[in-house]
Formats: structure tokens, C-alpha cells, sequence
């Protein structure tokens, strides 16, 4: 029988539908194979007695005939996501020792729809960063290396941790969230797919909060199809989400097909950015060929205010940031650092001094900074207008083709260490993300190909508002032709 570890979602689903095998076996499959990863270090908590205790349930239901959607499908769950009786600490020394009384949302949908939690997956602290080096329990490794290097590979960001568990076999799927490409490039870095739906698809309730006008969850799987099956899960209108979007959950999974005749494929000549990598192009205008075979027309567009998309997000994320961080102040949950003598000031200015870490500090001080009363006009809303032409840029393309392609990252994964004394290059790895995440549109990597040093490239879906289908439907014309079946060696 196949290594049940080399499964996805729904070959997981349907496999044990089928009773070719029980669910206590790939729990305890899983389980085994998140030990053995331990060096990865991708996990903050291991729960394989939640994901048994689901195995269980499940069994009992196939034998009921009661199955669920992802009945027998354990998932790893990144530590962003508030799960009741686990330690959440959104890898924060602040966070320190926090158990939620109540369930996430989207946990909720998915325990309810079946499926088992392997453990809280590591990430960037407070999901600020790309590197996953900004956690404060430890750097996550990606489980690829480059060819004749023993370097440790950074696995992305801030959704590490799940791209180097679905990637290393750890889990067949994580959840992830996108804020300005935390899905996205984690997936292109390790060759798996992830899909950022549309703002407000998926309830951000019991999610540790980052930027909320651009923090949306989605899945990281293995294949396209399992990111269709896991996100109909995921999604769905939540009332205790002012930002939820009171629409049905299309069947995206039913709806899937590779075939693109009709539809008209955008390329935006803007991010043609200067220094890209022949490699990167390359993999462009052979995803081109891909989609043109799939029966698409591929047409030229303009989003002309792309080059002020960076800029406009590190404004914009950190003044979110700064607001949303502030809650975070020894008083009501989490760590507390108390200096014999202290007053109230004294206590607030040591407990975030030692809990929070220095790329959260960097952001809450340029929040800060931005949103004060003698630069609030002259950044924070001049950001805001430029958000607006960024998603009118969209609107605009939006008449002459149906979807985009980009590269979704400017480079193959890098090395740990090679940014970290960099800030600006390191937020130069979100350049093509964050113009969709800015717009609130669903974007997708799906994986491309391998660069000279055989480490995975993405390629980059954005959609309309609202057409995952669409997005979901590209990828898997991409998926079809690249034939992507790379793996990493299981060198840890």
C-alpha cells in the first residue's frame, strides 16, 4: 500500500470513504511522520490526541454511514488560529502560556466537517515576516536544500510552518492566512499550492489579528484540487465577522476543469520588474504557454500603480498593526513582565519590550508613526488613496481579460540569514503579492517548475472578486501541464 503520508486531502477522503484503509491509521501515520520532522521545526504544539480523537469519530461514522466532508483528513493548523483547550500564541513570547477558551471560526467548520488537528504550526511572529525567521520559537526550516548546498532554505512567510509541513509530508494540508502573501510565496518556496480567496470569504473571528482590513485565511495543500475541497470547508458567512461576506460557498471542487477556452489571461507588464531573474521570467512565459494551451488567449494589460503597491502596503499593514498590537499590554492575557517598584507605565513598556520581537517592534513603530497627529494626512491617508487606484488598476483589467498571470515571487527560496540584516530586501519578497491582497482579490500559486539549483518556483493566479472558480480553474490548468512531482529528500 502507498506510504499514507504521500496522500492528499482527497485521496485521504476518499481512500478511507472507500475503506481502504481507517483513520486511526493515517492519524497515527501523521503523527509518526510530525515526530520524525522535529528538526523542521515547523510545530509549536503537537496534539496527536486531538487528531486520534477525530480518527476515532470518524471510524465510528463510516461505520454509521454518517461520513463528513474531511472525515479521516488530520490538518495541521498555524498558530495564528484561536483552538479552545491549545496554547495560541501566534509565535509571541507575549502569547506565552495563552489557551483559548473558545474555537476560531474556521477551526470550528473544520473539526465540524471532520477532520483531526495534528498540531499548531510554527509562523512568523504575529505573521510579520517572509522568512519565518522572526518567530519566537525558532527559525522554521524548509525541507528543501539546494543541490550541492547543506544551507538551511527559509520555507517563506509568515505561514512557514505550514508550507514546510505539507511540503516535508508532515500533513496533507494547513491552514494558512494572507496578508500581503503570507500563503502564497511560503507555497511557491517549498512546491506546493495555496489560495488566498477573496477579503471576506473565509471569517477572520478568533484569528490573532495583523492588518484586518487585508488578513484573509485560506488553505495550503499539495495539489489544486485538495485547496478546492479544503477551502469549501473554510469558507462561509460568519455574523461575528463585521468583514464576512453573507454568501453561499460555491462547490468549487465540482467545478474544477483545466479547460480555458473563452477565457482571456492578462499579463501585466508591470511586473516586468528590473533585476528579475531570467529564471523567473523564463517560468513566466512558460505558464503563458501552459494557460495558451489550455485553450486561453493571452492578452497584454497595464496596472500602472503597481510600483506604488509596496510602499503603500508598508504603510498601510504596520498602521493596522500598531492599533491592533496594542491590546498586548500584561494586563489581560498572555505574558506579564513586572519590575520590582513598577508603576502601570513601567509594567506596559516592560512587557512589550520582552514579549514582542524586533520585526514587531520595527512595524508597530512605523504604525505608530504614520497615524500620528503630524503624519497621519501625509502617509496613512495618502496610502488609502493609493489603495483605491491600485484596485481600480484591477477593475480596469478586469475589461479586457478574466484572470492574471504572474510569477508569485521574485526568487527561488533563500537561505536563512541572507535577509534578516535587510528589512527593505526582505519586504521586496512580497512585490508581486501585494498589489491583490491590497485589492481584496483571490490569488493562488500553484508550482511551475525548478530553477538551476532545483529549488521549486510558483506561479501566480489573481482572479476577480468572488471567482475562485476561475483562479482554482488556471491552477489547475498549470497543475496538469507543468506535471510538477518534485519532492524534498527527507534529509532532516
Amino acid at each position: 500500500m502507498t506510504d499514507l503520508t504521500d496522500l492528499g486531502i482527497v485521496e485521504l477522503r476518499d481512500g478511507f470513504a472507500a475503506g481502504d484503509f481507517s483513520a486511526r491509521e493515517v492519524a497515527t501515520a501523521f503523527s509518526t511522520a510530525v515526530s520524525a520532522g522535529k528538526a523542521l521545526n515547523a510545530w509549536i504544539v503537537e496534539t496527536p490526541e486531538h487528531a486520534l480523537a477525530a480518527a476515532d469519530a470518524a471510524d465510528a461514522d463510516r461505520a454509521a454511514g454518517t461520513l463528513k466532508p474531511l472525515s479521516g483528513v488530520p490538518l495541521g493548523i498555524k498558530d495564528l488560529f484561536c483552538t479552545k483547550g491549545v496554547q495560541t500564541t501566534a509565535a509571541s513570547h507575549i502569547l506565552g502560556g495563552f489557551v483559548p477558551e473558545y474555537e476560531s471560526t474556521i477551526t470550528a467548520k473544520l473539526f465540524a466537517a471532520g477532520a483531526g488537528m495534528l498540531g499548531k504550526l510554527n509562523l512568523d511572529q504575529f505573521a510579520m515576516g517572509s522568512s519565518n525567521e522572526t518567530s519566537a520559537y525558532g527559525n522554521v526550516l524548509s525541507p528543501w536544500q539546494r543541490a550541492g548546498s547543506n544551507a538551511a532554505m527559509a520555507p517563506g512567510g509568515s505561514s512557514g510552518g505550514s508550507s514546510s509541513a505539507v511540503a516535508a509530508r508532515m500533513a496533507p494540508g494547513a491552514t494558512g492566512t494572507d496578508t500581503g502573501g503570507s500563503i502564497r510565496q511560503p507555497a511557491a518556496f517549498v512546491g506546493i499550492s495555496g489560495i488566498k480567496p477573496t477579503y471576506g470569504r473565509c471569517s477572520r473571528w478568533g484569528v490573532v489579528a495583523f492588518a484586518s482590513s487585508l488578513d484573509q485565511a485560506g488553505p495550503m495543500a499539495r495539489s489544486v484540487r485538495d485547496c478546492a475541497a479544503f477551502l469549501e470547508q473554510m469558507a462561509g458567512f460568519d455574523q461575528r465577522d463585521s468583514t464576512s461576506l453573507d454568501l453561499p460557498v460555491p462547490k468549487w471542487e465540482v467545478g474544477l476543469s483545466g479547460d480555458l477556452r473563452g477565457k482571456r489571461i492578462g499579463v501585466p507588464k508591470e511586473y516586468r520588474v528590473d533585476g528579475m531573474p531570467a529564471e523567473i521570467d523564463a517560468l513566466w512565459e512558460q505558464g503563458i504557454a501552459y494557460l495558451r494551451d489550455a485553450g486561453a488567449e493571452i492578452v497584454d494589460v497595464s496596472l500602472p500603480h503597481t510600483k506604488y503597491a509596496l510602499p503603500t502596503y508598508y504603510i498601510i499593514a504596520p498602521a493596522e498593526a500598531s492599533s491592533n498590537l496594542a491590546r498586548y499590554d500584561g494586563v489581560r492575557y498572555g505574558e506579564r513582565e513586572l519590575p520590582d517598584g513598577a508603576n502601570l507605565q513601567e509594567m506596559y513598556a516592560a512587557t512589550r519590550a520582552a514579549g514582542f520581537g524586533p520585526e514587531v517592534k520595527r512595524r508597530i513603530l512605523i504604525g505608530t508613526y504614520v497615524l500620528s497627529a503630524g503624519y497621519y494626512d501625509a502617509y496613512y491617508t495618502q496610502a488609502q488613496k493609493v489603495r483605491t487606484l491600485i484596485a481600480r488598476d484591477f477593475e480596469r483589467a478586469w475589461a479586457t481579460c478574466d484572470l492574471l498571470l504572474t510569477p508569485t515571487a521574485p526568487s527561488a527560496a533563500f537561505a536563512l540569514g541572507d535577509k534578516s540584516d535587510d528589512p527593505l530586501a526582505m519586504y521586496l519578497n512580497d512585490v508581486f503579492t501585494v498589489p491583490s491582497s491590497l485589492a481584496g482579490l483571490p490569488a493562488m500559486s500553484v508550482p511551475g517548475g525548478l530553477d538551476a539549483a532545483g529549488l521549486p518556483l510558483g506561479l501566480q493566479i489573481i482572479g476577480k472578486p468572488l471567482d475562485e472558480q476561475g483562479v482554482l480553474n488556471a491552477g489547475l490548468a498549470i497543475e496538469e501541464r507543468a506535471g510538477f512531482t518534485a519532492r524534498p529528500g527527507a534529509w532532516w
